[in-house]
């Protein structure tokens, strides 16, 4: 009997999770809690709509002609995929077989069988470093960063291609010693093609609301244009690509 998995919510023609257009699939459930997270809808694990991954695989595959004509695939988000990680693997096996690219966006937190099993059929690994000082990212993620940074050194041990994804929060990660210790860091990772610099934003404000949670980040202010030309050029300093959304 297939593996049921629970799924947030799909998106046909995503072009910010990846190369290319993409098929996003939003997974449910996340063990983080982070304080700006803009999905918080996806935390819980025993939410969302339920599907086979065949099902899954044919809401992907209608998309394909679009993948393949802009170098695109499949990216699977949340939530934190790797929390369904054996359902996951399902799905990548049934997808790969018709030549479809997968991503995956992960925190790095979660390692087990399964995910290890998931990455032999990765393409790219989305990896969210949400804080380089240890003590900070506990704070505002409730987890600790090492399973992050052991992850990292798997991808690179496997030479899966990496983006590592950084969001710039006034107050939080924007102290500059710490962005050139993450970028000294990042200097070793070879599989590492490339860097994200996202400007926090606060469009998911709404939700906590919503949902009855305590948004800290209420009088944060979103970064200026020069902090975060500051905080790219630091991340460029070691060679690497590096893109910027705000």
């Amino acid at each position: 009997m297939s593996k049921m998995g629970r799924i947030h919510s799909l998106e046909s023609l995503g072009t910010v999770d990846g190369p290319g257009i993409r098929f996003v699939v939003f997974l449910q459930g996340c063990p983080l809690r982070c304080w700006f997270c803009h999905n918080p809808d996806t935390w819980e694990v025993n939410q969302g709509i339920e599907y086979t991954p065949e099902q899954l695989a044919e809401e992907v595959l209608k998309y394909k002609a679009y993948m393949d004509f802009s170098g695109g695939g499949v990216t699977f988000t949340g939530g934190e995929p790797f929390l369904q990680a054996e359902f996951l693997l399902e799905v990548c096996k049934l997808i790969k077989k018709e030549g479809i690219s997968i991503a995956v966006d992960t925190s790095g937190f979660v390692w087990n069988h399964w995910v290890q099993e998931v990455l032999n059929y990765t393409d790219l690994v989305l990896l969210d470093i949400k804080n380089y000082d240890p003590a900070v990212y506990k704070a505002v993620t409730g987890v600790s960063l090492s399973p992050t940074l052991k992850l990292l050194d798997y991808l690179r041990e496997k030479s899966i291609p990496t983006w590592v994804r950084y969001v710039l929060i006034p107050g939080l990660s924007d102290h500059l010693d710490k962005v050139e210790e993450l970028s000294a860091h990042l200097d070793h990772y070879p599989n590492v093609a490339k860097i994200e610099l996202l400007g926090f934003h606060k469009m998911g404000e709404y939700k906590w609301k919503e949902l009855g949670y305590d948004y800290k980040l209420a009088d944060t202010k979103e970064p200026s244009a020069k902090l975060l030309q500051k905080v790219k050029e630091i991340f460029e300093h070691n060679g690497k690509a590096v893109s910027v959304s705000n």
